[in-house]
């Protein structure tokens, strides 16, 4: 938690970031992700200044558990001084041990972002999906708490201005915003308009802006002018020197596809590329215009390969 000290931002977790989306669909599977189709309500996790703190975390974390479909577990909130935001106990269940920082006495509207990301845990930790590493995992948790429609509440909280700060979670906003702005684009849902935080706004227009060019990158035919060519060019380059070769990368870095051909050079090349929606890699023929579909998120792709 980051509390008056400076707030990192920009994307420096991307890799990890997309990692974790491809995570979720392959250990969800696409009907269970598409089955969060709709996102906490914030009347569900509203928390007044009057609210009972007690009563009133424990009704939030009810809300939670039942978002994210775990009936049988049951959240006891305790509140002490401690450096993180919340820490949650995983143990076997059906009861895990809550404890929220002493900050949210009387920061109370962002108790539900808190206990977002500690549900996330939970769920996690009963589907037996983890990254390694504190760090990682901890991208992982905040990941699928925004996708599976809860993380808003970590981007909303985060507030700055010349003298103070406030962010909840291991995504910078940006990343926050990249997630939602992911989600926004697969469910049609607009976070947007639950935000109270004009940072959070700021930080998911430029996610959005890098979701977006995840669907604008070649072989897909949405791609610019610029990467068609650059593709064009990496393409005659791979055709040129696949004789004898068994992988033939692009001919120069920074682009997210690379190819591939036949141990003996007779194969028909081949074009590998992430997926906008989950980032699986995706390997087709190359041989111009394509319709491809996902395989993990089946997701319907227009390609010009």
């Amino acid at each position: 938690m980051a509390n008056g000290g400076p707030v990192e931002h920009g994307f420096p977790h991307l890799e990890t970031v997309r990692s974790a989306l491809t995570a979720v669909y392959r250990r969800l599977s696409c009907d269970t992700v598409r089955s969060f189709s709709t996102s906490v309500a914030p009347v569900d996790v509203a928390f007044g200044d009057m609210d009972d703190l007690h009563l009133g975390a424990q009704r939030v974390a009810r809300e939670l558990v039942r978002h994210y479909r775990l009936p049988d577990a049951r959240l006891v909130i305790g509140f002490r001084e401690m450096r993180h935001a919340a820490n949650v106990e995983l143990a076997a269940g059906p009861e895990y041990f809550v404890e929220l920082n002493d900050r949210f006495r009387t920061h109370r509207r962002d108790i539900g972002a808190a206990l977002a990301h500690e549900v996330m845990h939970v769920y996690l930790h009963r589907l037996g999906l983890s990254f390694p590493g504190t760090r990682d995992n901890e991208i992982l948790t905040d990941t699928a708490a925004t996708y599976l429609g809860a993380g808003w509440l970590l981007l909303d909280a985060f507030r700055e201005d010349g003298v103070s700060s406030q962010k909840l979670g291991y995504l910078t906003p940006e990343e926050f915003g990249y997630v939602l702005a992911k989600r926004s684009l697969v469910f049609g849902e607009d976070p947007s308009v639950w935000f109270t935080s004009a940072q959070a706004y700021a930080a998911y227009v430029k996610g959005m802006e890098l979701a977006r060019r995840d669907g604008q990158q070649p072989p897909l035919t949405a791609a610019g002018w610029v990467g068609r060519r650059r593709y064009a060019r990496d393409r005659r380059q791979a055709r040129e020197r696949r004789q004898g070769l068994v992988a033939v990368p692009s001919a120069s870095g920074g682009v997210p596809y690379s190819f591939t051909s036949g141990g003996d050079g007779e194969g028909a090349l081949r074009v590998s590329f992430p997926c906008p929606t989950c980032h699986q890699r995706i390997r087709v023929a190359v041989r111009g215009r394509v319709r491809v579909r996902c395989g993990l998120c089946r997701t319907v792709l227009e390609c010009d390969t």
